[in-house]
C-alpha cells in the first residue's frame, strides 16, 4: 500500500523545485475524503492529549500555564506544510521544558526571544544542510539525557503531589527541601495526585492490553472497542476532567483543600514581534545582554530540539514504510520556532507521547496537526476560564506518568553487556545533568567525541610472526594513528632477536592522509637501516594512488598476502612476483632525513 504522508514516496513530479521545499505538495493532491475522516479521529485524539499535557508542561518550563497553551498550535499549523512525517505532532514536551526552565529563568520574554533565536539557527543549520551534525550525539549521551530528564523532571512535580510551596527548582536542593517539609503535606493534594497517578497507570495498562477489533466483530463489539480506545487515549483530558469536577465540588460547599492552577488569560495570544530587550528593576536588560544571559542555551535548545524530532521522526518513518528528511525537518522546526516566537511561545520540538498516540489513531498524512492546533485554539479562546479548577496535583500526575517511561533502566544492562565503555559517556551525562543540564550534554559529548579520537588514535593492530612479520591495520589510518601503527611495526620487526622484514596488509584501510605518507616514508628508511624492508599488499585504489603520488623511496607493492609471502618482503630481483618499486627519493620528508 502507498503511505499516505510518506515522506519520500509517491506524489506529483510537476514542480520538483517546490515540492523539495514544500513537502505539502506531494500529499496533498491525492487527498481523499477516507484521509481526512482517519486525520480528524487523530487530531482529536492528539489536542485531547495536548490541552492538558500544555498546562502541565507550562509549570516543568518555570511559565504562566498559557504559555503552554501559546506553544501547542503553531507547531501543529507549521509542520503541516513543511514536515515530512506523517505521525509527528510538535509542541512543548516534557525534555524542552526543562532546558527551556534552565536557559529562560522562568522568564517569559527570555523563553519566548529563546525560540525566535533557536528557530534562527535551526533554519541556518536547514539551509546549510547540516543535519549531518547529528550524527556526532551518540546514542548513550541521549539516553542518559532523558534518563536524567525523567529523574528531575518527576522529582519536580512531588512538591506539587505533595501541596509544597517555595521549593526551589534546583535536583539537590528540592531532596532536601522536600525531604525537610515532608510533615508539611497537603492531605487533599497528596490524596488526589496519588489518585490520579494510578488512573493514569491503570489506563495505560488497559490501552496495552487492549485487544484489536475485526469488522467483521458485532456493532455492540466495536463500539465497546471505540469507547475503551477513546477512554485510553484521552487518559490525560479524563483525569485532568475529574480532578478539576472535584476541585469544583469542593469549590461550591466552600471549602477548597487543593491547590489549583488559578486564573488564565482568555483568549489568543496576540501576533507581534519577539521581545529584543526586557524591563528589569535597574532598567531595560538589551537585546545582548539577553543573548548573553543565555549563554550555551542557544546551542543546547535547537540542537536538542532538533535531535528529539528526527530520533521521533525516524523511529516512526521506520515502523510505517516511509524515510524522512533530516535537513527539512530542520527547517520545519526552524519556521514553527520563529513563527511560534511571534504568538508568544517557548521552544517546541516533536513529542513522542503525542506521536504515538496520532500514529495509533490511524493518521494518513500531517493535515492531522490542523485539526490539533484548531482544537487549542479554541481552547484558549473558550475554556480557560474553566481551567481555574484544575489542581495542580492533577497536573503534576500527568507529567510524572508521561515522562517515567524515558528512564531507560534497560540500556546500563545492555550497555555492560555489549560494550562497557560505552558507559562512560552515559554515566557522565546522566550524573552531571543532576548538577546542570548543559554540562551534562556537553560533557557527554565531549567523552564520547575523546572515545571516537581514541579509537582513530589506536586502531587494533594484528601482528602475525613468521619468516616475515604480518602487519594488518584494521581500519583507514589518519595522522594520530601513525606512531601506533610505528611502534607496533619497530618493536616487533626491530626489537627480536632476529629482524625480519615486514609485509603491511593494507586491505582495511581505505583512506590515509598526508601525515600518514610521511610516517611511511620515515618507517621504510627506519627499516632499510637495519637491512629490512617494507612491503605493501591488498592495497585498495584510493590508497594505491596515494603512494604512487608519493613516489616513495623503496615503495613495494604487491596484489596480495600471498603474493607477498611467497617473495618474503625481499627486493625484486630475490626470486618470485615482481612487485611495484620506486627507487627515487622521496620528496616528502626533510632534506636532513634523506640518506
Amino acid at each position: 500500500m502507498p503511505v499516505p504522508g510518506g515522506g519520500q514516496r509517491g506524489g506529483s513530479r510537476r514542480w520538483p523545485g517546490v515540492r523539495a521545499w514544500l513537502p505539502v505538495l506531494r500529499w496533498l493532491p491525492r487527498y481523499s475524503a477516507a484521509w481526512l475522516q482517519l486525520d480528524a479521529v487523530a487530531g482529536l485524539s492528539v489536542g485531547l492529549a495536548a490541552v492538558p499535557q500544555a498546562l502541565a508542561y507550562a509549570e516543568v518550563a518555570g511559565l504562566p500555564p498559557q504559555y503552554g497553551l501559546y506553544s501547542s498550535f503553531m507547531g501543529c499549523f507549521v509542520y503541516c506544510f513543511l514536515g515530512t512525517a506523517k505521525d509527528v505532532t510538535l509542541g512543548p514536551t516534557a525534555i524542552m521544558s526543562l532546558l527551556v526552565s534552565s536557559y529562560a529563568f522562568h522568564e517569559p520574554a527570555y523563553a519566548v526571544l529563546l525560540a525566535f533565536l533557536s528557530g534562527c539557527i535551526q533554519l541556518a543549520m536547514g539551509f546549510l544542510r547540516l543535519g549531518f551534525l547529528l550524527d556526532f550525539v551518540s546514542c548513550p549521551v541521549i539516553k542518559g539525557f532523558t534518563s536524567a530528564a525523567s529523574v528531575t523532571i518527576s522529582f519536580n512535580q512531588i512538591k506539587n503531589i505533595l501541596g509544597l510551596q517555595g521549593i526551589p527548582r534546583q535536583f539537590f536542593l528540592q531532596v532536601y527541601e522536600i525531604l525537610r517539609r515532608i510533615g508539611e503535606t497537603r492531605a487533599g493534594d497528596a490524596v488526589l495526585g496519588l489518585a490520579c497517578l494510578a488512573a493514569l497507570a491503570g489506563l495505560q495498562v488497559m490501552k496495552s492490553h487492549l485487544p484489536r477489533v475485526a469488522h467483521v466483530e458485532p456493532l455492540a463489539a466495536r463500539v465497546s472497542y471505540l469507547i475503551v480506545w477513546t477512554s485510553t487515549t484521552a487518559r490525560n483530558a479524563l483525569v485532568v476532567l475529574f480532578a478539576g469536577l472535584v476541585a469544583y465540588s469542593f469549590q461550591v460547599m466552600g471549602f477548597q483543600p487543593l491547590t489549583l492552577t488559578g486564573s488564565i488569560p482568555q483568549g489568543l495570544p496576540a501576533f507581534r514581534l519577539p521581545p529584543f530587550s526586557v524591563a528589569a528593576p535597574n532598567g531595560t536588560v538589551p537585546f545582548w545582554s539577553m543573548v548573553e544571559d543565555m549563554g550555551v542555551g542557544l546551542a543546547v535548545v535547537p540542537l536538542m530540539g532538533l535531535l528529539e524530532t528526527v530520533a521521533i521522526a525516524k523511529a516512526f518513518a521506520s515502523q510505517n514504510g516511509y524515510r524522512i528528511d533530516p535537513n527539512q525537518e530542520l527547517l520545519a522546526m526552524g519556521f514553527a520556532n520563529v513563527l511560534g516566537s511571534f504568538v508568544s511561545a517557548y521552544p517546541i520540538t516533536g513529542s513522542f507521547g503525542r506521536t504515538a498516540v496520532n500514529a495509533q489513531s490511524g493518521v494518513c498524512t500531517p493535515a492531522g496537526g490542523l485539526i490539533t492546533g484548531a482544537l487549542v485554539l479554541l481552547s484558549l479562546a473558550y475554556l480557560t476560564s474553566l481551567f481555574y479548577y484544575i489542581p495542580k496535583a492533577a497536573l503534576a500526575a500527568v507529567i510524572i506518568s508521561a515522562v517515567v517511561p524515558m528512564f531507560d533502566v534497560g540500556i546500563f544492562r545492555t550497555l555492560w553487556r555489549v560494550k562497557r565503555l560505552d558507559l562512560v559517556p552515559l554515566c557522565v551525562t546522566f550524573l552531571l545533568c543532576f548538577w546542570e543540564v548543559q554540562y551534562g550534554i556537553v560533557a557527554g559529548v565531549l567523552v564520547s567525541g575523546v572515545l571516537l579520537l581514541y579509537s582513530i588514535a589506536r586502531p587494533p593492530v594484528k601482528v602475525s610472526q613468521g619468516d616475515v612479520l604480518l602487519v594488518q591495520p584494521g581500519s583507514s589510518l589518519h595522522f594520530p594513528a601513525m606512531e601506533c601503527l610505528r611502534d607496533a611495526v619497530c618493536s616487533h620487526a626491530l626489537a627480536a632477536s632476529l629482524p625480519r622484514s615486514v609485509i603491511l596488509d593494507c586491505c582495511h584501510v581505505s583512506s590515509i592522509d598526508y601525515t600518514v605518507v610521511v610516517g611511511l616514508a620515515e618507517l621504510l628508511q627506519e627499516l632499510r637501516k637495519h637491512g629490512l624492508s617494507l612491503a605493501f599488499c591488498s592495497l585498495q585504489d584510493p590508497v594505491l594512488q596515494v603512494l604512487l603520488s608519493a613516489d616513495l623511496e623503496g615503495f613495494q607493492h604487491f596484489l596480495s598476502r600471498e603474493e607477498a609471502e611467497r617473495c618474503r618482503g625481499a627486493e625484486p630481483g630475490d626470486g618470485g612476483a615482481a612487485p611495484y618499486t620506486s627507487t627515487s627519493e622521496s620528496s616528502l620528508l626533510p632534506t636532513g632525513l634523506i640518506q
